[in-house]
């Protein structure tokens, strides 16, 4: 063929080859996949991981995009992380992208959560120029909406801590005293039974003989020294409670005092010797008690103890002595006021029950009302116990009111810093979303009953939703039962939400979602139905939540949502 004739098929070829080389056409939307779809809300965040194809001979070997993931919903719309890619003839530091070839790229975005974002819709926007001449790409939409079921999570519906009383209804105490007896005799002295020590201890047996309250039994404890060998230091510890049992048995008597009487002897009292080796002074006191932990005989102890001639004439003058006794034990049983007693005071003259029964008052109502009145109480008559602000503060919690339960927690802090009123501090910061304070305060509440909880609530929110299971433990509440939906164990969220000791709209919405994901259309209908008649506000929450997605169609589900 004549050149003449060929030169015109050459310039168009080249002339469509260069067309197709310095145009961007839009991306196809089955180019790109996002996943998860829908979107999920985890933690506060919607994550988004973006799988892109850039096709062969897509990407013009002169032009940059820069590729953004938004999340468009009513009234905003939220950016995620930007992406660039080059062409080959670029000069630059982004990734390449093959002419010929083209490449598929990951991009990864996330954005902070917001109720608005139930409804949205999710694009890619190009930004793209070839040379220096911008080119217009559309938006390519690729999903739709969020699931938000993790938002569900309310720290101001966890247990507040409770700052316990210490009331016991039955206060144990113990009261001794010691007749001493002189080395291998087993006499009584006038001396030691007129001694102070016994006269006051015989007044307290009276006395709480006589007191309406208490109940008192007696122990005599008799003993001899472990250095006279065993049947010498037998029948001389014997003989020494026999006495003390008769010289008891009068006094009793004279003093119109009718209580129960234990004797009992020890012939060695290797024991009380032991105890006072070691809060001892003494020299070599470290090498007596190793012999004491080498040798359990009690013949080769003394013979071996008496070898210490450096430290013997020690013992013999400052710890035997004062193992040659009897001791006069009193145990006193004071026994408090009855519950009827206590609540009874507790509304008509609280000033009458001491710290330890008016907290304790608080726990023998249910009604709510009461309860922050008795704590109340409680803070104007007890001020410098942080117990009292404390739980004034906990009661405002139960009772939504926030302000005034931070108010009552700082306040139980400035009496004195407590590991419930920081639990609970860490609690008023989860609602304020201030997850590092909340953390830092969760660690100075050590030993609190209701920290396991606590913990389990900041790592629902953090979206450590195994980590919340574990926490929460056996707790029947809704955010338990969240976090066990969140894991996929449904069985375990069922049983723990028919555990739910008050039952809110909350808790019957959950029941729904757990019936949503396991096909259960009864179980989401009449689930919804009671937490819309529970709370009105449902029935919109309801309508836009992707977990019933597939119930949209459903007449008696579009009939409760409408």
């Amino acid at each position: 063929m004549n050149k003449k004739f060929l030169l015109p098929f050459f310039v168009l070829a080249a002339i469509l080859t260069f067309s197709a080389c310095s145009k961007l056409n839009p991306l196809a939307e089955q180019y790109i996949k996002a996943e998860p779809q829908p979107l999920e809300a985890i933690g506060g965040k919607v994550p988004v991981t973006i799988n892109a194809t850039f096709p062969e001979k897509w990407f013009n070997k002169k032009a940059t995009v820069t590729i953004t993931p938004v999340l468009r919903y009513e009234g905003g719309e939220a950016w995620g992380t930007a992406y660039t890619y080059q062409g080959e003839k670029v000069e630059g530091n982004n990734q390449v992208i093959p002419y010929k070839a083209g490449a598929n790229v990951t991009m990864k975005s996330n954005f902070t959560y917001k109720p608005e974002m139930k409804k949205s819709e999710l694009y890619l926007t190009f930004d793209a120029k070839i040379k220096n001449k911008e080119v217009k790409l559309p938006d390519v939409k690729i999903g739709d909406g969020v699931i938000a079921t993790s938002a569900l999570a309310d720290a101001g519906t966890a247990n507040a801590a409770i700052a316990a009383d210490k009331f016991q209804r039955i206060i144990k105490e113990a009261h001794d005293a010691n007749i001493m007896f002189l080395i291998q005799q087993a006499q009584l002295r006038a001396n030691e039974l007129k001694k102070e020590e016994i006269t006051n201890w015989k007044d307290l047996v009276k006395n709480a003989d006589e007191a309406p309250n208490q109940n008192v039994a007696i122990e005599i404890s008799a003993y001899a020294s472990p250095d006279g060998g065993v049947e010498l230091n037998t029948g001389l510890a014997e003989r020494r409670e026999g006495n003390t049992s008769k010289y008891l048995e009068r006094e009793l008597k004279k003093m119109e005092v009718d209580v129960p009487v234990d004797a009992r002897y020890t012939a060695q009292d290797w024991e009380g010797f032991q105890e006072l080796v070691s809060k001892s002074n003494i020299q070599d006191k470290d090498l007596v008690l190793r012999v004491l932990s080498m040798y359990s005989d009690s013949e080769q102890r003394e013979q071996e103890i008496k070898n210490l001639s450096s430290v013997f004439s020690v013992l013999a003058e400052e710890i035997l002595p004062q193992l040659r006794r009897s001791r006069l034990t009193a145990n006193v049983e004071i026994i408090g006021k009855s519950d009827e007693e206590i609540s009874s005071l507790a509304k008509s003259n609280p000033s009458e029950l001491n710290v330890e029964e008016i907290l304790y008052a608080a726990t023998l109502t249910n009604n709510e009302a009461e309860k922050a009145a008795i704590y109340t109480k409680a803070s104007e008559l007890y001020p410098n116990d942080y117990r009292t602000w404390n739980n004034v503060g906990m009661m405002a919690f139960r009772a939504g009111d926030l302000a005034k339960a931070e108010q009552m927690f700082n306040k139980a802090n400035s009496v004195k810093n407590n590991p419930e009123s920081n639990m609970n501090l860490g609690l008023i910061a989860l609602t304020k979303g201030d997850q590092a304070k909340a953390q830092q305060l969760f660690g100075s509440a050590s030993g609190v009953a209701e920290l396991s909880e606590a913990l389990g609530v900041l790592y629902l929110e953090q979206g450590e939703y195994a980590k919340a299971v574990n926490s929460f433990g056996s707790v029947k509440s809704n955010n338990a039962a969240l976090a066990q939906i969140m894991v996929k164990d449904y069985s375990k969220a069922s049983q723990t939400l028919n555990g739910v000791a008050n039952p809110d709209a909350v808790t019957s919405y959950l029941k729904a979602v757990v019936a949503a994901r396991t096909n259960d259309a009864n179980g989401v209908i009449n689930n919804l139905k009671d937490a819309i008649a529970k709370d009105g506000n449902m029935k919109k929450e309801a309508a836009i939540d992707l977990e019933f997605a597939k119930y949209a169609t459903n007449a008696d589900f579009a009939a409760l949502v409408k």
